[in-house]
């Protein structure tokens, strides 16, 4: 490659993370705003203000991939983690492994989420660390293959009573409103036929989610600004995975026909007012 190749694709690389920063700002701000701590709109629309950074390593646990700056979270959500890792290592067991909370202000992911932009949601892996990671495996650790869609079964060499364990005990905390997971794991769970199974209520099914959980807080008493979701349906949730078993499992569908007429472009999500002046503060 010749100097004058090199020095356009280096100038061409810039440009596109010029762009990229520019077209997604909340990615581009590295500190929080605010002293007074507010979830601002919904989980997947809104802000965080008055944001709290998680130590990378606390009593029962250790924050991955810190490079993204994604160990933000709601004061209520740093509580959360701090006081699940705690418990589930009073039971014995291992280290867990905190990845992607929010953003220093919240709002919106590039890629990845289209969640997690309040401060009150967190991906916890269901693999554990016996022992303290280096910082190349905390920068890029590898998940672990939990669950094979195709045969809608999970390992259970991989899967042992901790993970069980982890989601029970998240799901009896009454921080928490929802646990997203793999629906081949919540068909585990409901095949355990547990004696006390109110907390698989919170567990739902959803897309992907096969390494780690997704666990979101209600909003705390008091944030006025904050929007929750509909309340789950009651019962077990157990008899929705016959649907998701199909969808997963299932011949591939053919894509539909193109359309003869352009379909309408979504309207843009519109932030909270209050988000506007949370991202531009200095």
């Amino acid at each position: 490659m010749t100097y004058r190749n090199l020095s356009s694709l280096l100038a061409l690389v810039l440009l596109q993370s010029i762009t990229w920063v520019n077209a997604n700002p909340w990615e581009a701000i590295d500190n929080p705003y605010g002293k007074q701590v507010a979830a601002i709109g919904g989980y997947a629309n809104g802000c965080l203000q008055g944001g709290q950074a998680l130590p990378h390593v606390g009593d029962g646990y250790q924050v991955i991939r810190t490079n993204r700056q994604r160990y933000y979270g709601h004061e209520a959500l740093t509580g959360f983690v701090s006081d699940f890792a705690t418990n589930v290592k009073q039971q014995g067991f291992n280290d867990l492994l905190i990845a992607d909370m929010s953003m220093p202000r919240g709002g919106n992911f590039t890629q990845g989420h289209s969640s997690h932009q309040i401060g009150l949601d967190v991906d916890i892996w269901f693999q554990q660390a016996s022992r303290p990671l280096t910082k190349t495996e905390r920068e890029q650790p590898q998940p672990l293959k939990f669950v094979d869609k195709k045969k809608f079964l999970l390992d259970n060499k991989l899967w042992t009573n901790a993970q069980t364990q982890m989601l029970r005990i998240a799901a009896e905390d009454k921080r928490v409103a929802r646990i997203f997971v793999s629906p081949v794991i919540k068909q585990h769970l409901c095949n355990l036929e547990l004696t006390n199974d109110a907390w698989l209520n919170k567990v739902r099914p959803w897309w992907g989610h096969t390494y780690h959980m997704h666990v979101r807080l209600h909003c705390p008493e008091g944030d006025k600004l904050c929007q929750n979701q509909a309340p789950i349906p009651a019962g077990d949730g157990c008899n929705e995975l016959s649907w998701w078993k199909k969808q997963l499992t299932g011949a591939p569908v053919k894509p539909p026909a193109r359309p003869t007429t352009k379909p309408k472009k979504k309207k843009p999500k519109v932030k909270p007012q209050q988000c506007s002046h949370i991202l531009s503060a200095k």
